[in-house]
């Protein structure tokens, strides 16, 4: 679980980031759970975009994701959801305690 003071900074590292995944009116299925598993495990911090066409609630979409995938949830902001997992292999972000 991370603090606060945690999110504010994650979400100070993740406001330059591009979103490299898109979910679209098809939803979250396991392919798209797979393949933020192995994104994350080598950024560490992603953002994920949630299409116009998707008409699913932004906060659910969001704590699924988190949920299948094992990462913490950063932000939720308009369609953008920060995403946050520590690497095992590829450590680059030192959290504030």
């Amino acid at each position: 679980m991370l603090t606060g003071k945690q999110k504010r900074y994650l979400r100070s590292l993740a406001h330059h980031l591009d979103p490299i995944f898109q979910v679209g009116k098809g939803g979250v299925n396991d392919q798209l759970i797979r393949h933020i598993e192995e994104a994350i495990e080598v950024r560490e911090l992603i953002k994920v975009n949630i299409l116009n066409n998707n008409d699913d609630d932004r906060y659910e979409i969001a704590e699924e994701i988190a949920a299948k995938s094992g990462c913490e949830l950063v932000q939720v902001i308009g369609k953008t959801i920060v995403l946050y997992k520590e690497s095992t292999d590829h450590k680059q972000i030192e959290l504030p305690r």
